[in-house]
């Protein structure tokens, strides 16, 4: 056998050995991979469970439970109010799940807030481990500006946990509105009176080039005609230009007397 066949016989045994260890590596890798899977579970739901079954439902899927917090809910004490990881999940064996348990209600005494200020129902809801929750608002004439008039839940009822209480505040007394009058084409003083007899004021007068219409009368205002406004709300007209007066000098000659002749 020469050299040159030496040397093909050994290249085709390094090619199978090659081809051996590749197929030997990822059969390993696969049984690795499948060994790694066997060991996945789905994380199951135990929100709502009685710790004890929580703990049976984790343990018959190769998992365990950690306590993590107890806190105040409407779940009966003892019971899971939430987990982690989500049920849904997948996780290895043998994950513990992450739960917190119920204390059961915290039975608290919900204040007196109505007639009292805004600022001083927050004050009390904070004191008495509360939240404020919605804020209200309405024109009641009854009661002062800022002052509760009504609250959910109502005084003395007991909740759970640390609740928000709603409010019902009131704005006052809701302040008159009128009717801006129509003002155009009238005269200055007519246009004065007008906006008194309305509970409103004279602002700014502006003087404007006349064109069609007469000297001295309105032309334009400022809220316009019909605009829903305040008592006391200061109106600014345009007033049309009045025809400048000829001095007696500049007289037509017609309207000039003339003396008799001979005089």
């Amino acid at each position: 056998m020469g050299f040159r066949e030496k040397m093909r016989k050994m290249a085709r045994m390094a090619l199978l050995l090659f081809v051996l260890a590749a197929a030997a590596f990822l059969s390993a890798i696969t049984a690795i991979r499948l060994a790694i899977q066997g060991r996945e579970v789905t994380m199951p739901q135990v929100t709502g469970l009685k710790a004890g079954d929580a703990q049976s439902t984790l343990t018959a899927r190769g998992l365990g439970m950690r306590i993590a917090d107890h806190v105040y809910s409407d779940q009966p004490p003892d019971f899971v109010v939430r987990q982690s990881p989500q049920p849904g999940t997948h996780v290895k064996v043998p994950q513990r799940a992450h739960v917190v348990l119920s204390l059961g209600p915290r039975q608290i005494a919900i204040p007196a807030l109505e007639g009292k200020s805004l600022r001083a129902s927050r004050i009390e809801l904070l004191r008495a481990g509360l939240q404020t929750g919605s804020i209200a608002e309405a024109h009641l004439g009854a009661y002062e500006a800022g002052q509760v008039v009504q609250q959910s839940p109502r005084p003395g009822e007991a909740s759970a946990g640390s609740p928000r209480v709603s409010l019902l505040v009131s704005k006052g007394e809701r302040e008159a509105a009128w009717v801006m009058p129509d003002l155009a084409g009238f005269s200055l003083p007519e246009a004065q009176r007008r906006l008194a007899l309305a509970h409103l004021r004279l602002g700014s007068i502006q003087f404007v080039p006349a064109g069609d219409a007469p000297g001295g009368t309105v032309v334009a205002q400022t809220p316009p005609r019909g605009a829903r406004i305040s008592a006391g709300t200061a109106a600014e007209l345009q007033v049309a230009e009045l025809a400048p007066r000829i001095p007696d000098s500049q007289a037509a000659p017609e309207n000039v007397l003339k003396s008799p002749p001979g005089n």
